[in-house]
């Protein structure tokens, strides 16, 4: 661009956010599930530590009458009950309490994992929506640098990741917390020295833990990245099936793939071994644990120091507490990974949305186009148009001629502000589109690309899809404008044919045909045949524009176009080189010109001769 030429940037706000707030946006609406199954989780570890209690009072005091393990206050509730005497002839209530306290336990584990279920599932639905609305406002462009694989791998396997670790882990951190302070001071209180003694291995699990945790995240990274690889290139190799089988690249792209899933092999090897590692290891420590408590125990019994409820109670508690102090090193695990998995879905959530540069006005679309010295660069360093200017009056066909690379479609994508002009102005009807609200701007400005996408449904929904309220004759109309009514008519189905993933079961021709009937259903005022008519013979082409120059007769037509027969009847022909307006004019001004209009005519009527010769 000259250097006196003034560009407009578009500065793109910046969104802070620690990955972890995220959750808590995600459980706003959720939250009262958290509190429940927190409190279930409370009730449930108290219950469950009643029990090994009632156990050892069953052994100790009830049945061998030894009372110095027993607190005062179970005391004078049992001696308000009738003392130990009534306990022996009514053991049998014990057992009561035992099962009591363990259906309790069993209830409440219920009700915690019901809750954080609840929580767990609603969350990744709502984070699902957040993450499929944001990708719809995204502007253009970021899809155009976004790999699709990697974003169906995140809005997935992702997802899933940061639900299971809500739905399996969350709790656990407060059931884990909770089990070792209420065994703390159960135990404690019984006797200090044995606690010690049955507590001597869990401050090397716990660090054990963290370091476990330092390595797995990183490994962890290293998988994920390796497996969001593999599905970029299963997804491409699938959409892109008939380039590979057309240039019989099979055995290559086997090789390549081959080659990504041996590299997502290894590194989720090395995190299986790490893994099997660690829980082989603490496995043996929390044994070794459990063992030193009971041989301890029994030495403390035949010395007469401490009773045989004393070692069921401690046996029993460190057993259940080794499990969650064990378990702290996937907990932190776990937690490594959903952070690994919110990051890169939050890289996604704080990609900016497409913004409004102007008013966001919804005036009427129909009026002259002005390009009034318009310039666009992908880039600040190298544009792509440079002081591009011409006018578009209602009813007019205006057709654009040049080589790839020219700037033809990035023209068209300024029309509907796909990408934002660098310099100059662009109006409609006198309204900058600019200020233009971009839906209203979109609804209004219909397009056909060279390659159009259709979905994987049926014909009528796929030309439906803008307008899918419309009539079938509505449809039918469409179709018969663009050509192809006959030709859906002829299949066994059809408008009800279902059309393969990106249309493959169709001709190109078709599914062109198929893409300008779907954007006729839309009745915009301004309509752009982006190349769109390539793949079509000639009589059908003419037979098209032909319809079309009938149906947009107050509107404006943009055809872009290689054939000169596709362009000689438009009112005006811009001669797009190198991103500037070369040559404007009608066919007949143009022919007479030297210039690349010329050129091209002149070797496409040689080409043309030479066939009928």
């Amino acid at each position: 661009m000259k250097k006196n030429k003034k560009k407009i940037l578009i500065e793109k706000p910046e969104r802070k956010k620690t990955n972890w707030k995220l959750v808590g946006e995600l459980m706003h609406g959720y939250r009262h599930y958290i509190i429940f199954a927190t409190i279930s989780v409370l009730l449930s570890t108290a219950f469950s530590y009643a029990v090994p209690y009632v156990t050892s009072f069953t052994l100790d005091y009830v049945i061998q009458g030894i009372s110095t393990s027993t607190p005062k206050f179970l005391l004078s509730l049992v001696e308000s009950l009738g003392g130990r005497d009534y306990f022996v002839h009514s053991l049998f209530l014990c057992g009561i309490a035992l099962f009591f306290f363990t259906a309790m336990n069993c209830l409440f584990t219920f009700t915690r994992r019901q809750n954080i279920a609840y929580a767990s599932e609603g969350m990744a639905t709502k984070l699902r929506n957040r993450l499929y609305r944001h990708l719809e406002d995204v502007p253009y462009d970021y899809h155009k640098h976004a790999s699709t694989g990697d974003l169906v791998q995140r809005c997935t396997s992702d997802v899933d990741t940061v639900r299971r670790f809500v739905h399996l882990q969350l709790m656990e951190i407060v059931r884990t917390f909770v089990m070792f302070i209420l065994a703390a001071i159960v135990m404690f209180s019984v006797n200090v020295k044995m606690t010690l003694i049955s507590l001597a291995f869990l401050p090397f699990l716990t660090i054990g833990s963290f370091i476990y945790f330092k390595y797995v995240q990183e490994y962890f990274t290293g998988s994920d990245e390796a497996e969001g690889a593999l599905s970029t290139m299963l997804q491409e190799n699938l959409t892109g099936v008939r380039v590979v089988r057309a240039f019989g690249q099979q055995k290559s792209e086997i090789d390549k793939f081959t080659k990504l899933n041996s590299t997502y092999r290894e590194k989720t090897y090395k995190l299986i071994k790490l893994l099997g590692f660690y829980w082989g290891l603490s496995d043996s420590v929390g044994y070794i644990q459990i063992g030193l408590s009971l041989c301890m125990g029994v030495i403390g019994v035949y010395r007469g120091t401490f009773t045989l409820g004393n070692v069921a109670l401690f046996t029993t508690y460190v057993a259940m507490l080794t499990w969650p102090v064990r378990q702290l090193g996937r907990i932190l695990a776990d937690m490594g990974k959903a952070g690994v998995s919110l990051g890169r879905l939050d890289e996604i959530l704080s990609a900016p949305v497409e913004q409004e540069p102007g008013k966001a006005l919804s005036p009427d679309i129909k009026g002259d186009i002005v390009f009034d010295n318009v310039c666009f660069g992908y880039d600040r360093y190298n544009d792509v148009l440079d002081g591009v200017s011409f006018t578009a009056k209602p009813g007019q066909t205006v057709a654009i001629l040049g080589a790839t690379g020219s700037g033809k479609t990035s023209l068209v994508q300024l029309l509907q502000r796909l990408y934002v002009r660098t310099a100059g102005s662009i109006t409609i009807a006198g309204t900058d589109v600019n200020d233009i609200e971009h839906g209203h701007l979109r609804e209004n400005i219909g397009i056909v690309l060279q390659e159009p996408f259709l979905y994987s449904r049926t014909i009528m929904e796929n030309i439906r899809i803008c307008a899918p309220c419309s009539t079938e004759e509505d449809v039918y109309f469409a179709a018969r404008t663009a050509s192809v009514h006959e030709v859906i008519e002829n299949f066994e189905q059809g408008y009800e044919t279902l059309v393969g993933e990106r249309g493959v079961t169709l001709s190109g021709g078709q599914q062109q045909r198929v893409a300008i009937a779907r954007t006729l259903m839309q009745k915009a005022p301004i309509l752009i045949f982006d190349d769109s008519m390539s793949a079509v013979d000639s009589e059908t082409d003419a037979a098209i524009r032909k319809s079309l120059l009938a149906l947009n007769q107050e509107g404006i037509t943009f055809l872009i176009s290689h054939r000169i027969t596709t362009l000689r009847e438009a009112d005006n022909i811009l001669v797009l080189e190198n991103g500037r307006i070369t040559q404007q004019g009608t066919h007949s001004e143009l022919i007479h010109q030297e210039g690349l209009y010329r050129r091209i005519a002149e070797i496409q009527d040689a080409i043309s001769e030479g066939g009928n010769a």
